[in-house]
């Protein structure tokens, strides 16, 4: 018996089904699509079981699967490492494309050109889009082509680039669902993935508040953020659609999605960054102090400095920190306690 002809769309840092362009262009393929999602057993590995941001992963892509049953299809879900997973599907079905949305950290590029080889071994053509970005790699250079490494003049330069190709377009890959693949695959309950529900819950992201950012961003008191970082983190939303948003409601929170291209940017020019190593090199001949105790204190929030303390009691507790208590807490730990490098943290 032959094995049926597909197209995968592989589900990484995009878990949506709405404006994705790699889903977009692997649904324009001439063979069914299936919609796939790997449980990376490299980065599971060092997790605790009830990590929260697995928790967030797994009710995504089970709402997800729930719109698809809804139009006779679902999402594969397999757990192991890439290799593995992709060695699996292979012996099942006759897969002729895959396609993905990019991501920028080191060892998903790694893990991406392991992947792509091993295809290509396999006479499988594979795509990669840009989808979590507005410029990436080296889209925003100097005039000489070496990276930005200042803010304010990466964001003039984005601000020309982008005011050239606007609108932006946005894909609606609704209008394609009939090339999906119909099928039913068991949708495994996250303990047979190996982990439990976290008590900690990701807030739904709120837009509504955004229109005055720039009058309350600096007020930690104040319930007026975003909360977009997870759901940009793990591609829930469209940032296409979040920059067309800032465009009228607020140009300090297009700022924001700007540095996040822009750090974007320095990951992909300097990747010794995600190593635990700093980005200036002579800071790396730091000495730093080591301190057990101390560094614990700062962790569960019992330093004794009350907005530090109440920054990490609030983290511990639901997983969210304002933007402004990062930053003090973080140059807290540097100053006081030089236990950064150490701990990779």
């Amino acid at each position: 018996m032959s094995k049926p002809k597909v197209t995968l769309f592989w589900f990484r840092r995009d878990l949506r089904l709405d404006d994705n362009l790699g889903l977009f262009h692997a649904l324009k393929s001439e063979f069914p699509v299936i919609i796939l999602f790997i449980f990376d057993d490299e980065i599971l590995e060092s997790l605790h079981k009830n990590d929260a941001r697995v928790s967030f992963i797994y009710d995504s892509l089970s709402n997800i699967n729930s719109k698809l049953n809804e139009i006779g299809s679902s999402i594969l879900i397999k757990k192991g490492t890439t290799n593995q997973v992709w060695e699996s599907i292979t012996t099942k079905f006759d897969v002729q494309e895959v396609h993905y949305n990019k991501d920028y950290e080191p060892y998903a590029i790694k893990r991406d050109a392991k992947t792509s080889e091993f295809l290509q071994s396999k006479s499988i053509k594979s795509y990669g889009y840009k989808d979590q970005v507005i410029f990436e790699e080296k889209e925003i250079t100097k005039s000489d082509g070496l990276p930005y490494t200042v803010f304010t003049p990466f964001k003039n330069k984005w601000l020309e680039k982008f005011n050239s190709i606007r609108p932006l377009t946005e894909y609606d890959t609704s209008i394609l669902f009939s090339n999906l693949y119909k099928s039913n695959f068991t949708f495994p309950k996250l303990s047979e993935i190996g982990f439990e529900e976290s008590a900690i819950k990701v807030v739904p992201h709120n837009l509504s508040k955004i229109s005055n950012y720039h009058e309350t961003r600096d007020f930690p008191a104040i319930d007026a953020t975003s909360y977009l970082s997870p759901h940009l983190r793990f591609g829930t939303v469209s940032i296409r659609k979040l920059v067309q948003k800032a465009l009228f409601l607020n140009e300090k929170w297009l700022n924001e999605l700007i540095w996040r291209d822009f750090y974007m940017n320095i990951l992909h020019h300097f990747p010794h960054i995600s190593e635990g190593k700093s980005f200036k090199k002579q800071y790396d001949n730091i000495v730093w102090r080591n301190n057990e105790t101390e560094f614990e204190k700062w962790c569960e929030g019992k330093t004794g400095y009350p907005i530090v303390d109440a920054g990490m009691r609030e983290l511990n507790e639901t997983g969210f920190m304002h933007n402004r208590v990062r930053m003090i807490t973080a140059s807290f730990l540097v100053k006081h306690l030089h236990h950064l490098k150490q701990k990779n943290f």
